[in-house]
């Protein structure tokens, strides 16, 4: 795992890329704290960086930007399934001289050229320079895992791994002002919006062809995930699942640094700690936070997993001074702006402090399987959508929260359904809050995210495409990136590998969403290696007490109450128990960025 980073630019001295490259690699240095590199390329005006995070091949023979024959490249990811290539790439008489997944990304495109993309199984985004074809490839995993940016222009083309390491680049220095719409509208800043003009993420799937002679580009798909419904109860279903995931696991727990797992006391977290105890259990290391206010620890559930688990297990009582504490930091270490993330933020900071490099965790059970209230919402909101603009427009206005968002059902498609589900402020709202005219909300929101038309898939299967691709992508997959990594920590999702993702696109929805239960199927396909107690209890998620503890905030109350009087008509809103914590973290947000 890694930050990288990388120019191709005509007009600028070598060196001075040289320079800039550096820079940008030392703005993400924490996401890579053991190793640095840069590759140069005088005769492209081309510079390649790497900040490496150390866990396969702990050697200097891991160093990047690595060279094979005439290909080099600097890589974010791990490949799971990269002892079988290079196996296979052996026998094809491939030689490596390291233990890494880097090496067998290079062999194998020295052998299946751009086919290769679509044989790696993992997270990754990595860029790959192409010496006799004068060509680089940007190319990112199909789940998305992995963040990759970039940026063309006529003299060439800039990527990294954050949007903070833009910030040495001397023609990307427009901020884009249309975000906070997106922020406040969203609870988070969806693809291709970023914070900077001329930035956006590479689509995951995809691979972006630079040439390098005449500066010209194209886009390519290699990977997508599509539903299917082939799969039925008779299939044996529950047993495809349990050793689906189980080979996930095992896959993801391959390193040669110490990994532990995150254990919240819920079903999702539960099954992978489960699952990884089996294949390493003497030495895998559990973590766990827990809170002093009841109605949010999950520590009896956690205790139920430990004392099931017999591994090392790390329990910290996360306290409300130690939260006030660390918040500010945590604002400023985001690096797209998010209502979420503190959660990761601590429970990576304390897996650092156990010495670990990589954890496993749940993400990805509830898009997939059912987990979520909007699983059984979507079929009212879809009719809801059908009824007439007038109906629907009069949403925005109202103090109840679910009124306002009625407004986004005016919009068509998918991305309507999910701003009435999901969304935060209404287009009203937000043009009073931001000094902007509403039809200009209106208008940016159509613009961006351009989302496919999904009607003709079941609505419980829409319900999973949104929360895959919006909130899981844009929120939660993102969010555990950029704080692990704040801190060294690699974040490994089993419930995003590829062979379970598509084995649960196969599933019929008549029994992948059917029980009492969410996420019946999964619970039934590992109902044997858990307590009851896990499977069988309330959802709680993984949030923390935060109304209270942004309430009792004197650094909240300062940051909202020295803006100007929309700011301290919010933060009253919030005290007064009319707005919720996650919309005030918005608008934290925007202040501590100068933009509201």
């Amino acid at each position: 795992m890694c930050r990288i980073s990388g120019i191709v630019n005509s007009g600028i001295p070598i060196i001075e890329l040289e320079s800039v490259v550096r820079k940008m690699c030392n703005l993400q240095q924490h996401g890579g704290p053991d190793d640095e590199g840069v590759y140069t390329y005088k005769e492209s005006n081309l510079v390649l960086g790497n900040r490496r995070l150390a866990l396969l091949d702990l050697t200097i023979a891991g160093h990047q930007p690595m060279t094979y024959r005439n290909y080099i490249i600097t890589y974010n990811g791990e490949l799971y399934n990269f002892l079988s290539l290079k196996k296979e790439l052996i026998t094809l008489g491939h030689q490596f001289i390291t233990e890494t997944d880097t090496e067998v990304i290079l062999a194998a495109f020295a052998q299946w050229n751009t086919q290769s993309f679509a044989r790696f199984k993992g997270m990754f985004a990595f860029a790959l320079l192409d010496k006799e074809k004068k060509a680089l490839y940007l190319v990112r995993d199909p789940a998305g895992i992995k963040p990759l940016y970039y940026s063309t222009t006529s003299g060439g083309i800039c990527f990294a791994s954050e949007i903070t390491a833009f910030k040495p680049v001397p023609f990307l220095k427009e901020n884009n002002a249309t975000w906070p719409v997106y922020l406040m509208a969203y609870g988070h800043i969806p693809e291709p919006v970023t914070t900077i003009v001329g930035v956006k993420p590479l689509h995951k799937g995809c691979f972006l062809k630079y040439h390098l002679n005449s500066g010209e580009y194209n886009l390519q798909s290699f990977s997508h995930y599509s539903y299917s419904s082939t799969i039925y109860k008779n299939d044996n279903v529950e047993q495809l699942i349990h050793d689906c995931l189980d080979n996930a696991v095992q896959r993801h727990m391959l390193a040669d640094a110490p990994v532990g797992v995150f254990l919240s006391g819920g079903l999702d977290s539960g099954i992978i700690a489960t699952l990884a105890a089996k294949h390493r259990q003497s030495s895998l290391n559990t973590l766990s936070i827990y809170f002093d206010e009841p109605e949010y620890s999950e520590k009896k559930y956690q205790d139920l997993m430990i004392q099931r688990l017999h591994c090392r297990q790390h329990q910290y009582l996360l306290e409300e001074s130690t939260f006030h504490k660390e918040f500010p930091a945590i604002l400023s270490a985001m690096d797209m702006p998010s209502c979420d993330g503190v959660n990761t933020w601590f429970i990576s900071k304390y897996a650092r402090q156990q010495g670990l490099k990589a954890v496993l965790s749940g993400i990805g059970g509830d898009e997939l399987f059912g987990g979520y209230p909007s699983f059984t919402r979507i079929r009212k909101a879809l009719l809801l959508q059908q009824l007439p603009s007038l109906a629907t427009g009069m949403g925005g206005r109202s103090k109840y929260k679910r009124i306002n968002r009625m407004a986004y059902l005016g919009m068509e498609g998918i991305k309507g359904i999910y701003l009435f589900l999901r969304g935060h402020f209404s287009p009203f709202q937000i043009a009073k809050q931001l000094g902007l005219y509403e039809n200009e909300v209106w208008k940016l929101l159509a613009e961006d995210p351009v989302l496919p038309d999904i009607y003709h898939i079941d609505p419980q299967n829409q319900a999973s495409w949104m929360e895959f691709n919006l909130y899981m992508q844009n929120q939660l997959l993102r969010d555990a990136d950029v704080m692990s990594m704040k801190h060294g920590i690699e974040i490994r999702v089993p419930f995003m590998d590829d062979d379970l993702i598509r084995l649960a696109y196969k599933i019929n929805t008549s029994i992948k969403y059917a029980g009492p239960l969410p996420k019946q199927l999964l619970i039934d396909s590992f109902k044997n290696e858990l307590p009851a107690a896990i499977w069988d209890r309330p959802k709680m998620g993984f949030s923390f007490p935060f109304a209270q503890w942004l309430g009792a905030s004197s650094y909240v109350k300062d940051l909202m109450n020295n803006g100007n009087n929309k700011s301290r008509d919010a933060y009253n809103k919030f005290i007064n128990g009319r707005m919720h914590w996650s919309h005030l973290m918005s608008l934290l947000i925007m202040r501590k960025r100068g933009v509201y």
